[in-house]
Protein backbone atom coordinates (compact mmCIF):
# COMPACT_ATOMS: atom_id res chain seq x y z
CA UNK A 1 0.00 0.00 0.00
CA UNK A 2 2.95 2.30 0.60
CA UNK A 3 4.76 1.57 -2.62
CA UNK A 4 8.44 0.82 -2.81
CA UNK A 5 10.71 -0.81 -0.26
CA UNK A 6 12.85 2.31 -0.42
CA UNK A 7 9.86 4.34 0.68
CA UNK A 8 9.32 2.05 3.65
CA UNK A 9 12.95 2.35 4.66
CA UNK A 10 12.68 6.12 4.44
CA UNK A 11 9.72 6.10 6.79
CA UNK A 12 11.55 3.83 9.21
CA UNK A 13 14.49 6.24 9.32
CA UNK A 14 12.16 9.18 9.82
CA UNK A 15 10.39 7.49 12.72
CA UNK A 16 13.62 6.57 14.45
CA UNK A 17 15.04 10.06 14.22
CA UNK A 18 11.78 11.48 15.48
CA UNK A 19 12.39 9.70 18.79
CA UNK A 20 14.92 12.35 19.68
CA UNK A 21 14.13 15.28 17.42
CA UNK A 22 10.31 15.21 17.37
CA UNK A 23 7.79 15.77 14.61
CA UNK A 24 5.04 18.37 14.52
CA UNK A 25 1.58 17.02 13.81
CA UNK A 26 -1.29 19.44 14.06
CA UNK A 27 0.68 21.48 16.58
CA UNK A 28 1.62 18.41 18.63
CA UNK A 29 5.11 17.06 18.95
CA UNK A 30 5.28 13.47 17.83
CA UNK A 31 8.28 11.29 18.61
CA UNK A 32 7.33 8.37 16.45
CA UNK A 33 9.32 5.56 17.96
CA UNK A 34 9.37 3.06 15.16
CA UNK A 35 6.74 0.50 15.51
CA UNK A 36 6.56 -1.06 18.88
CA UNK A 37 4.31 -3.87 18.03
CA UNK A 38 6.44 -5.88 15.74
CA UNK A 39 5.34 -8.36 18.29
CA UNK A 40 2.20 -10.04 17.04
CA UNK A 41 2.42 -13.54 18.32
CA UNK A 42 -0.43 -15.93 18.41
CA UNK A 43 -0.88 -19.28 16.84
CA UNK A 44 -4.54 -18.51 16.32
CA UNK A 45 -5.23 -22.15 17.24
CA UNK A 46 -7.21 -22.94 20.34
CA UNK A 47 -5.52 -26.33 20.50
CA UNK A 48 -2.24 -24.66 21.49
CA UNK A 49 -3.61 -24.10 24.99
CA UNK A 50 -3.04 -27.22 27.08
CA UNK A 51 -5.42 -28.63 29.61
CA UNK A 52 -4.53 -26.54 32.66
CA UNK A 53 -4.69 -29.68 34.81
CA UNK A 54 -1.43 -30.76 33.16
CA UNK A 55 -0.14 -27.54 34.23
CA UNK A 56 3.11 -26.12 34.87
CA UNK A 57 4.33 -23.58 35.67
CA UNK A 58 2.53 -22.82 38.89
CA UNK A 59 -0.34 -20.33 38.83
CA UNK A 60 0.03 -19.62 42.54
CA UNK A 61 0.40 -15.95 43.37
CA UNK A 62 0.30 -14.80 39.74
CA UNK A 63 -1.90 -11.80 38.85
CA UNK A 64 -2.88 -13.39 35.52
CA UNK A 65 -3.01 -16.85 33.97
CA UNK A 66 0.32 -18.41 33.00
CA UNK A 67 0.04 -20.39 29.76
CA UNK A 68 1.64 -23.82 30.32
CA UNK A 69 2.22 -24.14 26.59
CA UNK A 70 3.50 -20.69 25.68
CA UNK A 71 6.61 -20.30 23.56
CA UNK A 72 8.83 -19.82 26.62
CA UNK A 73 7.33 -22.89 28.32
CA UNK A 74 8.02 -25.01 25.24
CA UNK A 75 11.59 -23.73 25.09
CA UNK A 76 12.00 -24.54 28.78
CA UNK A 77 10.73 -28.10 28.30
CA UNK A 78 13.22 -28.62 25.48
CA UNK A 79 16.13 -27.31 27.53
CA UNK A 80 15.25 -29.55 30.47
CA UNK A 81 15.09 -32.60 28.22
CA UNK A 82 18.52 -31.66 26.87
CA UNK A 83 19.85 -31.22 30.43
CA UNK A 84 20.85 -27.62 29.74
CA UNK A 85 20.36 -26.49 33.31
CA UNK A 86 21.93 -23.05 33.04
CA UNK A 87 19.87 -22.01 30.03
CA UNK A 88 16.75 -23.55 31.55
CA UNK A 89 17.15 -21.45 34.68
CA UNK A 90 17.26 -18.32 32.54
CA UNK A 91 14.27 -19.18 30.37
CA UNK A 92 12.27 -20.15 33.46
CA UNK A 93 12.37 -16.45 34.40
CA UNK A 94 10.12 -15.88 31.39
CA UNK A 95 8.10 -19.10 31.34
CA UNK A 96 7.02 -18.68 34.97
CA UNK A 97 5.33 -15.32 34.34
CA UNK A 98 1.97 -14.45 32.76
CA UNK A 99 2.23 -12.80 29.35
CA UNK A 100 -0.26 -11.34 26.90
CA UNK A 101 -2.24 -13.79 24.78
CA UNK A 102 -2.48 -12.19 21.32
CA UNK A 103 -5.71 -13.47 19.82
CA UNK A 104 -5.37 -14.94 16.33
CA UNK A 105 -7.78 -15.18 13.44
CA UNK A 106 -8.18 -18.92 12.81
CA UNK A 107 -10.64 -19.50 15.64
CA UNK A 108 -10.85 -16.38 17.81
CA UNK A 109 -13.89 -17.54 19.75
CA UNK A 110 -12.48 -20.98 20.50
CA UNK A 111 -9.05 -19.64 21.35
CA UNK A 112 -10.40 -16.98 23.67
CA UNK A 113 -12.78 -19.43 25.34
CA UNK A 114 -9.95 -21.89 26.02
CA UNK A 115 -7.76 -19.19 27.54
CA UNK A 116 -10.45 -17.64 29.73
CA UNK A 117 -11.73 -21.03 30.90
CA UNK A 118 -8.20 -22.09 31.83
CA UNK A 119 -7.74 -18.83 33.74
CA UNK A 120 -11.06 -19.25 35.52
CA UNK A 121 -10.17 -22.81 36.54
CA UNK A 122 -6.90 -21.50 37.97
CA UNK A 123 -8.90 -18.87 39.86
CA UNK A 124 -7.20 -16.00 38.06
CA UNK A 125 -7.76 -13.67 35.11
CA UNK A 126 -6.74 -13.82 31.45
CA UNK A 127 -4.58 -11.11 29.83
CA UNK A 128 -5.65 -10.70 26.21
CA UNK A 129 -4.41 -8.48 23.38
CA UNK A 130 -6.49 -7.45 20.37
CA UNK A 131 -4.23 -6.67 17.41
CA UNK A 132 -6.17 -7.06 14.19
CA UNK A 133 -7.21 -3.59 13.07
CA UNK A 134 -7.16 -3.06 9.29
CA UNK A 135 -3.94 -1.52 7.96
CA UNK A 136 -1.99 -2.72 10.98
CA UNK A 137 1.68 -1.77 11.49
CA UNK A 138 2.17 0.56 8.54
CA UNK A 139 3.42 -2.15 6.20
CA UNK A 140 6.32 -3.20 8.42
CA UNK A 141 7.20 -6.46 10.19
CA UNK A 142 3.75 -7.06 11.72
CA UNK A 143 1.74 -5.70 8.83
CA UNK A 144 -1.68 -7.15 8.18
CA UNK A 145 -4.83 -7.09 10.24
CA UNK A 146 -8.40 -7.60 9.10
CA UNK A 147 -8.96 -6.79 5.42
CA UNK A 148 -11.88 -4.47 6.19
CA UNK A 149 -14.04 -3.11 8.97
CA UNK A 150 -16.80 -5.70 8.73
CA UNK A 151 -14.32 -8.55 8.93
CA UNK A 152 -12.86 -6.92 12.02
CA UNK A 153 -16.31 -6.61 13.59
CA UNK A 154 -17.02 -10.28 12.98
CA UNK A 155 -13.68 -11.24 14.57
CA UNK A 156 -14.36 -8.93 17.53
CA UNK A 157 -17.80 -10.45 18.13
CA UNK A 158 -16.23 -13.90 18.30
CA UNK A 159 -13.65 -12.70 20.81
CA UNK A 160 -16.39 -11.16 22.95
CA UNK A 161 -18.37 -14.41 22.84
CA UNK A 162 -15.27 -16.34 23.82
CA UNK A 163 -14.71 -14.21 26.92
CA UNK A 164 -18.28 -14.36 28.14
CA UNK A 165 -18.66 -13.78 31.88
CA UNK A 166 -15.13 -14.89 32.77
CA UNK A 167 -12.47 -12.48 34.07
CA UNK A 168 -10.20 -10.83 31.53
CA UNK A 169 -8.11 -7.72 31.02
CA UNK A 170 -7.88 -6.68 27.38
CA UNK A 171 -5.35 -4.42 25.67
CA UNK A 172 -7.04 -2.89 22.63
CA UNK A 173 -5.06 -2.41 19.41
CA UNK A 174 -1.46 -1.56 20.26
CA UNK A 175 -0.08 1.22 18.03
CA UNK A 176 -3.37 2.08 16.35
CA UNK A 177 -3.96 5.55 17.80
CA UNK A 178 -0.31 6.70 17.57
CA UNK A 179 -0.23 5.50 13.97
CA UNK A 180 -3.20 7.70 13.13
CA UNK A 181 -1.13 10.65 14.36
CA UNK A 182 1.94 9.55 12.43
CA UNK A 183 1.99 11.35 9.04
CA UNK A 184 2.13 8.99 6.10
CA UNK A 185 1.10 5.92 8.06
CA UNK A 186 -2.67 5.38 8.08
CA UNK A 187 -4.39 6.96 5.04
CA UNK A 188 -6.62 9.79 6.15
CA UNK A 189 -9.61 8.14 4.50
CA UNK A 190 -9.34 5.32 7.04
CA UNK A 191 -9.08 7.44 10.19
CA UNK A 192 -12.80 7.61 10.95
CA UNK A 193 -13.20 3.87 10.51
CA UNK A 194 -10.26 3.09 12.80
CA UNK A 195 -11.62 5.29 15.55
CA UNK A 196 -15.03 3.69 15.16
CA UNK A 197 -13.65 0.14 15.31
CA UNK A 198 -11.65 0.81 18.46
CA UNK A 199 -14.65 2.47 20.10
CA UNK A 200 -16.85 -0.48 19.18
CA UNK A 201 -14.29 -2.84 20.68
CA UNK A 202 -14.30 -0.87 23.93
CA UNK A 203 -18.09 -0.78 24.10
CA UNK A 204 -18.59 -4.46 23.36
CA UNK A 205 -15.91 -5.58 25.78
CA UNK A 206 -17.23 -3.31 28.52
CA UNK A 207 -20.65 -4.84 27.95
CA UNK A 208 -19.24 -7.99 29.53
CA UNK A 209 -19.54 -8.30 33.33
CA UNK A 210 -15.93 -9.06 34.26
CA UNK A 211 -13.72 -7.51 31.60
CA UNK A 212 -11.29 -4.63 32.05
CA UNK A 213 -10.33 -2.68 28.93
CA UNK A 214 -7.26 -0.55 28.18
CA UNK A 215 -6.88 1.40 24.93
CA UNK A 216 -3.28 1.61 23.75
CA UNK A 217 -1.62 5.03 23.87
CA UNK A 218 1.91 4.36 22.62
CA UNK A 219 4.91 5.34 24.73
CA UNK A 220 6.57 8.53 25.97
CA UNK A 221 9.06 8.62 23.10
CA UNK A 222 6.49 8.20 20.37
CA UNK A 223 3.85 10.86 20.98
CA UNK A 224 6.02 13.28 22.91
CA UNK A 225 3.16 15.67 23.66
CA UNK A 226 0.66 13.66 25.69
CA UNK A 227 -1.98 16.25 24.88
CA UNK A 228 -1.97 15.13 21.26
CA UNK A 229 -3.54 11.85 22.36
CA UNK A 230 -6.48 13.36 24.18
CA UNK A 231 -8.68 13.81 21.11
CA UNK A 232 -7.87 10.38 19.65
CA UNK A 233 -8.48 8.64 22.98
CA UNK A 234 -11.83 10.34 23.37
CA UNK A 235 -12.86 9.40 19.84
CA UNK A 236 -11.79 5.83 20.61
CA UNK A 237 -14.05 5.58 23.67
CA UNK A 238 -11.67 6.15 26.58
CA UNK A 239 -14.57 7.36 28.73
CA UNK A 240 -16.06 3.86 28.72
CA UNK A 241 -12.72 2.05 29.05
CA UNK A 242 -10.96 1.34 32.32
CA UNK A 243 -7.93 3.22 31.07
CA UNK A 244 -5.02 3.09 28.64
CA UNK A 245 -1.84 1.07 28.09
CA UNK A 246 1.71 2.34 27.62
CA UNK A 247 5.02 0.97 26.33
CA UNK A 248 3.63 -2.10 24.56
CA UNK A 249 6.59 -3.99 23.06
CA UNK A 250 8.86 -1.06 23.83
CA UNK A 251 11.77 -0.33 26.14
CA UNK A 252 11.08 3.02 27.79
CA UNK A 253 11.69 2.99 31.53
CA UNK A 254 8.93 2.39 34.02
CA UNK A 255 9.72 5.71 35.72
CA UNK A 256 9.29 7.64 32.50
CA UNK A 257 6.07 5.80 31.65
CA UNK A 258 4.61 6.57 35.06
CA UNK A 259 5.33 10.29 34.70
CA UNK A 260 3.91 10.35 31.17
CA UNK A 261 0.87 8.30 32.15
CA UNK A 262 0.01 10.59 35.04
CA UNK A 263 0.16 13.59 32.73
CA UNK A 264 -2.09 11.92 30.16
CA UNK A 265 -4.45 10.62 32.83
CA UNK A 266 -5.09 14.15 34.08
CA UNK A 267 -6.21 15.10 30.57
CA UNK A 268 -8.68 12.21 30.16
CA UNK A 269 -10.65 12.28 33.37
CA UNK A 270 -8.20 10.61 35.71
CA UNK A 271 -8.18 7.28 33.89
CA UNK A 272 -5.88 4.58 35.20
CA UNK A 273 -3.24 2.90 33.06
CA UNK A 274 -1.04 -0.19 32.72
CA UNK A 275 2.61 -0.38 31.64
CA UNK A 276 4.34 -3.07 29.60
CA UNK A 277 7.52 -3.85 31.56
CA UNK A 278 8.42 -7.02 29.65
CA UNK A 279 11.73 -5.76 28.25
CA UNK A 280 12.44 -2.37 29.79
CA UNK A 281 14.81 -3.44 32.56
CA UNK A 282 17.71 -1.57 30.94
CA UNK A 283 15.59 1.08 29.25
CA UNK A 284 15.90 1.85 25.50
CA UNK A 285 19.08 1.50 23.49
CA UNK A 286 21.18 4.64 23.70
CA UNK A 287 24.68 5.89 23.05
CA UNK A 288 26.97 5.64 20.07
CA UNK A 289 25.26 4.28 16.98
CA UNK A 290 21.72 4.53 18.33
CA UNK A 291 20.91 7.66 16.31
CA UNK A 292 22.03 6.02 13.09
CA UNK A 293 20.10 2.80 13.67
CA UNK A 294 16.82 3.17 11.80
CA UNK A 295 15.48 0.16 13.68
CA UNK A 296 16.77 0.80 17.19
CA UNK A 297 13.39 -0.47 18.40
CA UNK A 298 13.82 -3.87 16.71
CA UNK A 299 15.57 -6.60 18.75
CA UNK A 300 18.00 -4.07 20.28
CA UNK A 301 20.96 -5.68 22.06
CA UNK A 302 21.68 -5.34 25.74
CA UNK A 303 18.07 -5.15 26.91
CA UNK A 304 16.65 -6.85 30.01
CA UNK A 305 13.42 -8.14 31.49
CA UNK A 306 11.66 -5.47 33.52
CA UNK A 307 9.49 -5.60 36.63
CA UNK A 308 7.57 -8.89 36.87
CA UNK A 309 3.83 -8.67 36.21
CA UNK A 310 1.97 -7.38 39.24
CA UNK A 311 -1.13 -5.45 40.22
CA UNK A 312 0.67 -4.15 43.32
CA UNK A 313 2.48 -1.22 41.72
CA UNK A 314 2.48 1.22 44.65
CA UNK A 315 1.04 3.82 42.26
CA UNK A 316 -2.64 4.72 42.59
CA UNK A 317 -3.12 5.33 38.87
CA UNK A 318 -1.07 2.36 37.65
CA UNK A 319 -3.33 -0.71 37.70
CA UNK A 320 -0.58 -3.13 36.73
CA UNK A 321 2.86 -3.78 35.35
CA UNK A 322 2.29 -6.33 32.59
CA UNK A 323 4.29 -8.39 30.14
CA UNK A 324 2.09 -7.58 27.18
CA UNK A 325 4.84 -8.29 24.69
CA UNK A 326 5.96 -11.91 25.06
CA UNK A 327 9.66 -11.71 26.04
CA UNK A 328 11.87 -13.85 23.86
CA UNK A 329 9.72 -13.49 20.75
CA UNK A 330 11.26 -11.55 17.89
CA UNK A 331 10.37 -8.01 16.84
CA UNK A 332 11.10 -8.96 13.22
CA UNK A 333 13.78 -10.00 10.79
CA UNK A 334 16.35 -7.50 12.01
CA UNK A 335 19.67 -7.95 13.81
CA UNK A 336 19.63 -11.65 13.06
CA UNK A 337 16.13 -12.25 14.38
CA UNK A 338 13.46 -14.54 12.92
CA UNK A 339 10.03 -13.33 11.77
CA UNK A 340 8.02 -11.16 14.14
CA UNK A 341 6.48 -13.24 16.89
CA UNK A 342 8.74 -16.28 16.48
CA UNK A 343 10.87 -17.50 19.39
CA UNK A 344 14.34 -15.91 19.34
CA UNK A 345 16.28 -18.06 21.77
CA UNK A 346 19.54 -16.13 21.99
CA UNK A 347 17.62 -12.91 22.55
CA UNK A 348 15.49 -14.52 25.25
CA UNK A 349 18.63 -15.68 27.04
CA UNK A 350 20.09 -12.19 26.88
CA UNK A 351 16.93 -10.58 28.29
CA UNK A 352 16.90 -13.03 31.18
CA UNK A 353 20.65 -12.88 31.80
CA UNK A 354 20.57 -9.07 31.99
CA UNK A 355 17.56 -8.92 34.32
CA UNK A 356 18.10 -7.65 37.85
Amino acid sequence: MYGTDAGRRHRAVRRHRAVRTGLTVGGAVVGAMALLTACFSSSGKSGDVKNPDEGKPSQAGKPFWVNPDGSAARALDKLRKENKAEEAALIEKIASQPVGEWIGTDDPEGETRHITKAAAKANTSALLVLYNIPHRDCGQYSQGGAPDGNTYRDWLNKVVNGIGDRKASVIVEPDALPHILDPGCVPRALHDEQYALIKEAVEKLKGLPNTKVYVDAGNPHWIRDAGALVGPLKRAGIERADGFSLNVSNYQTTKENIAYGKKLSAMVGGKHFVIDTSRNGNGPIEGEGAEEDAEAWCNPPGRALGEPPTTDTGEELVDAYLWIKRPGESDGTCKGGPKAGEWYHTYALELARNSR
